[in-house]
């Protein structure tokens, strides 16, 4: 009939009984958005009680400047007398990534002091010194 040899399959495709795709799309990650401009990393270490998690604290610094903030990562957790009976040290180091323009020192330390004050609120700790 169609000059074809061998085994052949057909079928009918009824567009009406497709099923309409979820209303949530699954967590994909967004497209990739690089940035002509360097990074900025800074390191905060909090005294806090030690059933704090860390990554309460980490969740608190992201949350400081969701726009600016493109990495927390937990680098050193510390505990020892002279930070005080059930307390911990939590190191944090806190990657900013501008996309319109260099930040400026000033910038920077507005972001620092949110970060501190977030973390602080969220935990009840406080920055090491």
């Amino acid at each position: 009939m169609l000059g074809a040899e061998g085994p052949l399959a057909g079928f009918e495709l009824i567009l009406e009984v497709i099923p309409v795709p979820r209303a949530r799309p699954t967590k994909t990650k967004p497209p990739l958005a690089l940035s002509d401009h360097q990074p900025v990393r800074r390191d905060f270490a909090f005294v806090v009680a030690a059933g704090v998690a860390a990554e309460r604290i980490v969740r608190a610094a992201e949350s400081a400047d969701r726009k600016l903030i493109a990495a927390v990562s937990v680098f050193d957790v510390f505990s020892a007398a002279a930070l005080g009976e059930g307390m911990k040290s939590v190191a944090v180091e806190v990657t900013l990534q501008p996309t319109e323009r260099t930040l400026t020192e000033q910038e920077i330390e507005a972001v620092s002091a949110r970060i501190i004050a977030e973390v602080t609120r969220v935990t009840g700790g406080s920055l090491r010194t």
